[in-house]
């Protein structure tokens, strides 16, 4: 069985900095893609950023380029997220997600997501 198990929200002032890490544990083979999505209170569920495995690409929404940066640890199968001059739009629970996981001996991946962790930024 595969899990994401997030960790490092929490609340901060507005101007402040949080690190989140993600950790898929489980039986894997390899994994396409890493990322985070971030859900707001009445809004629809997305991109914050992803990090391709293979070569390390990555990508950002608008909202948040300059401001956070996406890592990954390919063998922990780990990735964090450094998010630095947090505002109030900011506030949200925050999704790590694993794109194509392969498991051992299977032909097909599947993408898999963790249960999210708040972040809370007060002005």
């Amino acid at each position: 069985q595969v899990q994401l198990v997030e960790s490092g929200g929490g609340l901060v002032q507005a101007g402040g900095s949080l690190r989140l890490s993600c950790a898929a544990s489980g039986s894997i083979f390899s994994i396409a893609a890493m990322g985070w999505y971030r859900q707001a209170p009445g809004k629809e569920r997305e991109l914050v950023a992803t990090i391709i495995t293979s070569g390390g690409r990555t990508n950002y929404a608008d909202s948040v380029k300059g401001r956070f940066t996406i890592s990954g640890d390919n063998a922990k199968n780990t990735v964090f997220l450094q998010m630095n001059s947090l505002k109030p739009e900011d506030t949200a629970v925050y999704y790590c997600y694993a794109e194509r996981l392969i498991r051992p001996g299977m032909m097909v991946g599947y993408d898999y997501w963790g249960q999210g962790t708040q972040v809370t930024v007060s002005s």
